[in-house]
C-alpha cells in the first residue's frame, strides 16, 4: 500500500525539485555572483514553503484521522478551515519577509550588491507567495483521503511549465524583455497559477472536501484540532530554513564562491532524497487512518518497513551521486573553485542520507500519531544540539572541510536518536502483547 501511494508521490515531488534544480541551473548561468545572490534566497523561500508543509502535516493527521472513522462531513470541515487558516499565515509572514528584507538578508551575510539581485528575487517571490504556497496545502488534503496520483500529475505539470517558462523570463525573448533573476520568481508563479486552479477545482468538485456555511464555533473547534499539530510541525519545519541560514551566514565567511557552492549542494542533496521525502508524504496519512481505526499493527509495520527501505535506498543514491560528482560539479559552476566545493560537498554530506531518511521518516510518523511536540523537541535536538554546534566546531578544526564533515556528522547522531524515540513511541502503542517490536 506504501509502495502504491508513495511511487507517484516520488514522481511528483522529482518534478517540484526539479523547479529548484532548473532555476539554479538557469541562474548560474548568469555568473558567480547571481548563483551566490540566489543561494542566500534558499532558506527563506524555504521558511514558507516550510510553514505550508508543517500545515499540510496538520491538516492531513486530522483529516485521515476522520476518514478512517467515517466522518466525510467533518473532514470537510477540517480541509475548508485549513485552507483559510494557510491563507492568512502565509499572506501575514510574505508581508513581514517584504518589509524587512533588506535587514535579513544582510543579517546572512550578503553585500550590498547582492542584496539588490535579492531583492529583484524575493520581492516578486513574496508577492506572489500565496500562489507558490496554496498548491502544498491543497495537495495535502488530497493526500489525506490517499490519492497520492493527483498531486503528483499536478505538480509535474507545474514544473514543466517552470521549465518552459524559466529561460524565456531570464533571457528574454521576443516581445518578452530579459529579466534575469528576477525572471526565475515570475515564471514559478505563473506555472503555480496553473496549478493552483487544478487542485482547488479537484478538491471542490471532485472529492467535495471544500465547503461553506460553517458557525464560528465549527471553525475555532477545526482550527484547534488542525494547529495543535499544524503549529508544533511548522515550528519543526521552519527551524530547518532558520538552521540552514545560519549555516550559509558561517559560510558567507569563506566568500562567494562558497555560498554558490553550498547553494547547488543543497539543491541536488535535495533530490538525492527525493524518494524519502515522497515516502514522508505518503507514509502521514496511511499512519493516521490507521491510528484512527486502531490499526497499530499496521502503523509499526509502515514505519520499519521504511526505515529498512531507506538506509539501503539511500546507500545506492550516494554510489551514484559519487560515481557523477565532477560531471554534476561541472554542470552547475564553471569557477574552478565553485567546482571542487560542490565536489567536497557531494561527496561528504551525503553519506549520512540514510539516517537523515530515519529522522525524517520519524518526525513524520510522530505528527501522524498526532504527538507534534515530541516531533517538535527531535528537531529542536538536530539543528541546533547537532547541525550547527558541529558545524561550528567542524569550521574551527579544519574550514570548510571541517564544516562540512561537522554537518555529515550532526546528520548520523540525529538519525541514531529519531530511531530509538520512535521504538519508544510504537512500543507503547496499543498497551497489549502484540504492541512490543520484537
Amino acid at each position: 500500500a506504501l509502495r502504491k501511494m508513495t511511487v507517484p508521490m516520488m514522481f511528483g515531488l522529482g518534478m517540484l525539485m526539479s523547479f529548484n534544480l532548473i532555476d539554479t541551473f538557469y541562474v548560474s548561468m548568469l555568473g558567480t555572483e547571481s548563483l551566490a545572490a540566489f543561494s542566500f534566497t534558499f532558506s527563506i523561500t524555504f521558511g514558507l514553503i516550510s510553514l505550508a508543509i508543517g500545515i499540510g502535516v496538520g491538516v492531513s493527521a486530522v483529516v485521515a484521522k476522520t476518514l478512517g472513522q467515517k466522518n466525510l462531513a467533518l473532514s470537510r470541515q477540517h480541509a475548508t478551515v485549513s485552507l483559510v487558516i494557510s491563507a492568512v499565515m502565509v499572506c501575514a509572514l510574505a508581508f513581514v519577509g517584504l518589509y524587512f528584507l533588506r535587514q535579513t538578508f544582510t543579517l546572512l551575510g550578503a553585500s550590498e550588491s547582492q542584496i539588490e539581485l535579492i531583492s529583484q528575487y524575493m520581492t516578486p517571490w513574496f508577492l506572489g507567495s500565496l500562489v507558490i504556497i496554496m498548491p502544498m496545502i491543497g495537495n495535502s488534503v488530497m493526500r489525506a483521503t490517499g490519492d497520492t496520483k493527483t498531486p503528483a500529475k499536478v505538480m509535474a505539470l507545474g514544473a514543466v511549465l517552470n521549465a518552459l517558462l524559466d529561460p524565456l523570463f531570464i533571457f528574454g525573448w521576443g516581445p518578452v524583455p530579459a529579466m534575469g533573476i528576477a525572471g526565475a520568481a515570475i515564471a514559478s508563479i505563473l506555472a503555480n497559477v496553473c496549478s493552483c486552479t487544478i487542485i482547488y477545482y479537484k478538491l471542490a468538485l471532485g472529492y467535495k472536501l471544500l465547503g461553506w456555511g460553517y458557525s464560528v464555533k465549527q471553525g475555532v473547534d477545526s482550527a484547534q484540532q488542525i494547529l495543535k499539530i499544524a503549529l508544533p510541525a511548522a515550528a519543526s519545519n521552519m527551524m530547518t530554513p532558520l538552521s540552514s541560514a545560519i549555516l550559509i551566514a558561517m559560510v558567507a565567511s569563506y566568500g562567494n564562491e562558497a555560498v554558490a557552492a553550498f547553494g547547488v549542494g543543497s539543491r541536488i542533496e535535495s533530490f538525492a532524497i527525493i524518494v524519502v521525502l515522497a515516502l514522508s508524504m505518503s507514509l502521514p496519512p496511511f499512519v493516521s487512518q490507521n491510528y484512527g481505526a486502531k490499526q497499530y499493527l499496521r502503523v509499526r509495520e509502515a514505519y520499519f518497513s521504511g526505515v529498512k527501505f531507506v538506509i539501503v535506498w539511500q546507500i545506492f543514491i550516494y554510489c551514484m551521486l559519487f560515481a557523477s560528482v565532477n560531471f554534476l560539479a561541472n554542470w552547475f559552476a564553471s569557477d574552478p573553485k565553485v567546482v571542487a566545493l560542490i565536489s567536497l560537498y557531494l561527496t561528504i554530506i551525503p553519506l549520512t542520507h540514510g539516517l537523515v531518511g530515519v529522522t525524517i521518516l520519524s518526525n513524520s510518523t510522530l505528527n501522524a500519531l498526532h504527538k507534534p511536540l515530541a516531533s517538535l523537541g527531535l528537531n529542536i535536538f538536530r539543528l541546533f544540539v547537532c547541525l550547527l554546534p558541529f558545524a561550528y566546531i567542524g569550521s574551527l578544526l579544519g574550514d570548510i572541510l571541517g564544516l562540512i564533515i561537522g554537518v555529515a556528522c550532526a546528520a548520523g547522531v540525529s538519525g541514531l536518536l529519531a530511531f530509538f524515540l520512535l521504538l519508544k513511541e510504537l512500543n507503547q502503542l496499543g498497551q497489549g502483547p502484540e504492541a512490543v517490536i520484537k
